[in-house]
């Protein structure tokens, strides 16, 4: 190793010691190879338990599995496991199935920093399809051989992991610096806690190109709003505004202010009326007359203290105050903590259309707290929910399954099924807004349900129907639009309003004339040329954009969703 090349690498081999890194995820996820290439970077021994279990029996595992059964064969591996996490300065790469076992995923958490390689379905088949090594996939259909375990492993994945990180199409060398950053960036103090619901996640934002290198990160968390270093670490100068609203900032304002007083940091508290009705020019103004009279400078950070609306005005604000100021996002609803903090989207609603006046303009940081939904209303929760059902209706259908499967935990507030919602959700959307920051192209699809959605919140008057709910009823809508272009079945658009109705949220549409319905969506931020584009459904798990919608599927769309059942 050279001296530069060991000048780098001293900070992370420093804060990681001797400490075990054990990678878990699929068949094919890439464990080995970036096990061994991590290793040499760290200076680690690398064991991979699959070739251990071999070394130890003298036969090969589809030998195992045959004499003894998948039963004896994880039986082996539980016993390996023990003693493997009892060394020092080790890689570990696991098995596909280690996390199947309760007590594995606890010995795995209890031995070292567990690192999931996530990978997708369509990766995973394109490394195993000639393997004839593996006993679990020696089947005639690879991929839904592979989908299935995919579905049944990734949420024990998720529980084990302390750090989840997609080895997809990247390079190893690449993903080698992305992982060691990561590791860089968590608290190793507190990653052995024995509640996984209080260990911290963190997640990057990168939009980092050749000519532009900037990044951020979203920590998320039960209770991490405790954590003031977090904060401090972003602040060019121990001053900040706290931007919130007459429901939040009873709850958590002061409890925040007393925290950074404490650091030595001055805070300047502006507390502006709550609600949908009051994102607009008055209000942003409220914000721009407190930051004036307070003298405010450019390296004055300011925080947004609050749900969609609070963080939408406040990184306007932030945008244009002084030509652009940090600020950092502290999201305290299930929307905004899993869609409007992320991505820099900022704005204040007009008369004529909703968000039409805005500006692209990134946060320091996320700092996401799921404890701060248990003083959530029902009704905001739920309304949550609706964002959170649309990352797996455009892109993960996994998470779509897992959501089905877990929607009565979500709305019980279940703590690690909260982590995991947001945690996948913020994913999903960090992935897509980090290819397209200003929405020139992939990063349209996020929009899925909200072309009907906003004509739905304007022409009802903004705040009679919250943003979710509008949501839930146009994504149904747009499911519908996308069976009439025949693009999805009738069976998938039950399936849709099913998980809606799961999630008891509002599946049809309000009365209003299709042409008042048309009239709205012409608003739309993405009519282009003077056509509504629509994001529709090829499927569930894939999105994509169409303008050559026939205004007669148009408009039989909207009546039929204002029925109670959505018809031929």
């Amino acid at each position: 190793m050279n001296l530069s090349k060991t000048k780098i690498l001293q900070p992370i081999q420093k804060k990681l010691g001797n400490a075990n890194i054990i990678l878990v995820g699929m068949m094919g996820a890439g464990k080995t190879t970036v096990g061994k290439a991590l290793a040499n970077s760290l200076g680690k021994e690398f064991i991979d338990s699959d070739h251990e279990i071999q070394e130890r029996t003298g036969v090969k595992i589809p030998v195992i599995f045959e004499i003894e059964g998948e039963a004896g064969f994880r039986k082996r591996e539980s016993e390996v496991l023990i003693e493997l996490v009892k060394k020092k300065n080790i890689v570990l790469a696991t098995g596909g199935g280690a996390v199947l076992s309760q007590e594995n995923r606890q010995i795995l958490q209890r031995g070292g920093i567990v690192i999931y390689l996530r990978a997708s379905v369509n990766d995973l088949y394109r490394r195993t399809r000639h393997d004839k090594n593996r006993p679990l996939l020696q089947t005639q259909n690879l991929f839904a051989r592979l989908n299935e375990l995919y579905i049944q492993r990734d949420a024990l994945y998720r529980e084990t992991a302390h750090v989840i990180i997609d080895s997809g199409k990247q390079g190893v060398r690449y993903l080698i610096q992305k992982l060691i950053n990561k590791l860089l960036s968590i608290n190793i103090h507190n990653i052995f806690r024995n509640s996984h619901q209080n260990t911290m996640q963190t997640i990057s934002v990168d939009f980092t190109t050749a000519s532009d290198k900037r990044s951020y990160e979203i920590h998320i968390g039960h209770g991490v709003l405790e954590q003031i270093d977090l904060i401090l670490a972003c602040l060019p100068q121990k001053r900040v505004a706290i931007v919130s609203n007459t429901t939040i900032a009873p709850l958590y304002l002061e409890k925040l202010r007393s925290a950074l007083e404490k650091q030595g940091v001055a805070c300047v508290p502006i507390i502006l009326p709550d609600g949908e009705i009051h994102k607009n020019w008055e209000t942003l103004n409220l914000i721009f007359d407190a930051l004036l009279t307070n003298h405010c400078e450019r390296n004055t950070t300011i925080l947004a203290l609050g749900g969609g609306v609070i963080g939408d005005l406040t990184g306007f604000a932030a945008a244009t105050y002084l030509r652009g100021v940090p600020f950092i996002q502290i999201p305290t609803t299930l929307l905004a903590q899993v869609d409007s903090s992320v991505g820099g989207k900022t704005g204040i609603n007009h008369q004529l259309g909703k968000n039409m006046i805005g500006a692209f303009y990134q946060p320091r940081m996320v700092l996401t707290d799921s404890a701060t939904l248990n003083t959530l209303p029902d009704r905001e929760l739920r309304a949550g929910i609706a964002e959170i059902i649309k990352y797996g209706l455009i892109r993960d259908p996994a998470f779509f399954d897992w959501l089905e499967q877990n929607m009565r935990r979500l709305l019980a507030r279940d703590p690690f099924v909260l982590n995991e919602a947001i945690q996948r959700s913020c994913e999903n959307k960090a992935e897509i807004v980090a290819t397209d920051e200003k929405e020139k192209g992939v990063r349209a699809l996020l929009n899925l349900g909200h072309t009907f959605g906003h004509a739905i919140e304007n022409g009802m008057g903004y705040g009679v129907w919250l943003h979710g709910e509008a949501v839930a009823v146009g994504t149904v809508m747009a499911a519908e639009l996308s069976r009439r272009m025949r693009l999805i079945s009738e069976a998938d658009v039950t399936r849709i309003r099913k998980i809606f109705v799961q999630a008891e949220l509002p599946v049809t549409a309000p009365k209003m004339p299709p042409e008042r319905y048309l009239q709205l969506m012409l608003l739309d931020k993405k009519v282009d040329a003077g056509k509504t584009r629509f994001i529709l459904l090829n499927r569930i798990g894939e999105a994509v954009m169409r303008a050559d919608i026939p205004s007669t599927a148009l408009t039989e769309t909207i009546l039929a969703c204002m029925t109670d059942e959505i018809n031929e």
